[in-house]
């Protein structure tokens, strides 16, 4: 440990602003493997991950002496890099798939629609009357409120529609004896994408086990995409929102309406009109 230090010591008199920029980058590096052990449920590794990084410190130095076992520590870097591949495949492919198709919230949320702020409100209406409708007979729905682009994928999973959104559509496409009812509808602006769609599951373990494949399909694509799901449970009519991997149980029309309005883009307009109207009176 005294060499270690001693290099550190030179390596900052001779060239101070390259050993700050590896510090810098060394706790990113920590940072990142520690957010992505805890958020995948595995918290308890960490202490493992930092014992086994004492060891490399201690082991590959010379004053130690231990030319083959610390020659074996040298490469753990590489060793865990396989371990967590192997562990944690599912999660790994999670993370690239979202970091592929990631977009600021500016781009994937806008009022960039082809049509009117009133259109917009007059299917954020039917949404929710949809969603109500449904609930109140325990038929289960899943619409997913997506951004301009949608993996190709997804959508060939269902049917294309191209429609115009309206709620006695919306009620009918999950109607139980449609043929398209078990899959998601997607939904840009004011119309009606796809339906029928297959999502990813979630594999989270803090999802509550009562929640069956819809809830966790609407919870695994918000894993992975910028979108917004609607679900409507078949068993109990509750509606639940997801966006970011979170799930939300028991929303009502005006909590539902609100997200929207926020999703679409409405409340900020609404809000920058106010400022301006009352700017004028000013």
């Amino acid at each position: 440990m005294q060499e270690i230090w001693q290099n550190i010591v030179t390596a900052f008199t001779e060239n101070p602003i390259r050993l700050a920029v590896d510090f810098v980058l060394t706790a990113l590096l920590l940072y990142a493997i520690f957010a992505f052990i805890k958020k995948n449920n595995a918290s308890r590794l960490i202490k493992y991950v930092v014992i086994l990084a004492v060891l490399v410190v201690v082991l590959s130095s010379d004053t130690v002496g231990l030319p083959v076992i610390g020659k074996i520590a040298s490469y753990a870097v590489v060793i865990t890099t396989v371990v967590i591949v192997v562990m944690f495949p599912q999660e790994l492919r999670r993370g690239l798939w979202k970091i592929s198709s990631h977009k600021s919230d500016a781009s994937t949320f806008s009022t960039h629609y082809d049509c009117s702020d009133e259109d917009l409100r007059k299917a954020i209406d039917s949404i929710v009357r949809a969603a109500q409708n449904m609930a109140k007979k325990n038929v289960g729905a899943l619409m997913v409120i997506a951004p301009k682009d949608v993996p190709e994928h997804i959508l060939e999973s269902g049917t294309a529609l191209d429609s115009k959104l309206s709620c006695p559509l919306l009620e009918c496409l999950f109607n139980t004896k449609a043929p398209l009812h078990d899959g998601a509808v997607f939904i840009k602006g004011d119309r009606i994408i796809a339906a029928g769609c297959f999502l990813p599951l979630t594999e989270s373990a803090d999802v509550d086990k009562e929640l069956g494949t819809r809830h966790r399909a609407g919870i695994g694509i918000t894993e992975n995409l910028d979108v917004l799901t609607i679900i409507v449970s078949e068993e109990t009519g509750v509606i639940s929102v997801a966006k970011g991997g979170e799930l939300v149980r028991y929303y009502d029309a005006a909590m539902l309406t609100d997200t929207l309005q926020q999703i679409y883009g409405l409340k900020a307009a609404e809000l920058n009109a106010g400022a301006k109207s009352k700017k004028r009176r000013q």
